[in-house]
């Protein structure tokens, strides 16, 4: 079947986030939103039949969690990452982000350190915060236009550690992290005892001639001491579904994990986000592929785009998602200036890079998972925007 990624659909007072705040972030609701990380392609028709048979069945009351909604997650880890993981290594989670919050109330107290790697997702920053915990930041190296860890820098934080986050995919660089990177990682948690949460949202959405290593599969040992985060959100465009979860072999953090769970009772999940997750697992392969196809040219559209005619602004080459990161540098703004320009200039709605830390200074965050027209409005308005800014 052939899937049409061009096709532009309204998403206007539909109490979208991505449209509907964009007066409340911006200042400016005409902006063109591409910032939220969800896409602007419709759900896919497989995903909508089994929710239209499952709303045949007139009674949403309380329900369990269905052996098949497992299921789906095990075949699709084996297809997708070769990554042969158990029904009972699983647990269900809100969303990434409260799963994040749930494994720091299971697994620290107030004060203990919990490592990050800026520039890097926001929440990072704020679920440690707001649970009072201490943020020890181990900053990524930034040269000739790509990313790497600083492992001495990382080692030498790890004391009083107890907990680290690891993004792997990497947002916002769009890092597929190398199994050697990922092994290093995983032995320096090992060697002082902290415990590796892997965020792995962005796992299946890498672009051709790349491929996801999941944290887990380096070794017994590293998989004991880590807890994957996963959730079909990112790929099938469902996060107003709220289905996500955590992968562990250890059965001791697992069941840590559960009680805090049913401790805030969040743990029921949603009937519908269970029927979705379900079908894009079990049927989501050729629309993925074709998604991701269509996310490669609008990549090689933008860099060939702002190469061209905007060689100011360089893009960060990414080898996974559909956000790319835009180093601004050459623009010659202050921060302000910068995000000031984008929106009130270029009429465009992006993440400002300091987002991401003090090392996204000079950076912006682009959401190119949008129908190609869309894409080049955007670069077109920016381009009339940069000339008449260099025109002064």
């Amino acid at each position: 079947m052939y899937y049409n990624f061009d096709e532009i659909i309204s998403r206007e007072n539909t109490d979208c986030v991505k449209y509907d705040l964009r007066k409340q972030v911006f200042r400016n609701e005409s902006v063109i939103p591409m910032w939220v990380a969800d896409t602007d392609f419709k759900t896919p028709d497989f995903i909508m039949d089994a929710l239209r048979r499952r709303l045949e069945h007139e009674f949403f009351g309380y329900g369990i969690i269905p052996a098949s909604f497992y299921d789906s997650i095990v075949k699709w880890n084996r297809r997708r990452h070769n990554w042969n993981i158990k029904p009972e290594w699983i647990s269900f989670a809100p969303g990434v982000v409260p799963a994040l919050s749930l494994l720091i109330l299971a697994f620290t107290q107030p004060d203990d350190g919990i490592i990050i790697q800026p520039p890097v997702y926001f929440p990072f920053f704020s679920v440690v915060k707001n649970h009072n915990r201490r943020l020890i930041q181990n900053p990524l190296r930034y040269s000739n236009g790509s990313y790497s860890m600083d492992f001495a820098d990382l080692e030498a934080k790890m004391d009083g550690a107890r907990m680290m986050f690891l993004c792997s995919p990497h947002n916002p660089s769009g890092n597929v992290w190398a199994p050697e990177v990922l092994r290093k990682v995983g032995e320096l948690c090992l060697k002082h005892n902290i415990l590796l949460i892997s965020d792995e949202i962005h796992s299946d959405l890498i672009l051709p001639g790349f491929r996801h290593m999941p944290t887990a599969m380096l070794s017994e040992e590293i998989a004991a001491n880590t807890i994957t985060c996963m959730a079909p959100s990112k790929t099938f465009n469902l996060a107003g579904l709220s289905t996500g979860f955590i992968v562990t072999s250890n059965t001791r953090l697992r069941s840590r994990y559960d009680e805090v769970l049913d401790q805030v009772h969040v743990g029921a999940g949603n009937i519908l986000g269970f029927t979705a997750t379900e079908a894009a697992y079990n049927f989501g392969d050729e629309w993925l592929k074709q998604l991701m196809s269509y996310i490669a040219g609008n990549l090689k559209y933008l860099t060939e785009f702002l190469t061209a005619e905007i060689p100011s602004i360089k893009v960060i080459e990414p080898q996974a998602t559909y956000l790319v990161w835009l180093d601004c540098s050459g623009l010659k703004m202050s921060p302000d200036d910068l995000k000031h320009f984008m929106i009130e200039k270029a009429g465009l709605g992006l993440n400002d890079g300091r987002m991401f830390g003090i090392e996204g200074q000079g950076f912006q965050r682009i959401n190119i998972g949008c129908p190609r027209p869309v894409l080049q409005s955007a670069l077109e308005k920016l381009r009339v925007a940069v000339d008449k800014y260099f025109e002064k």
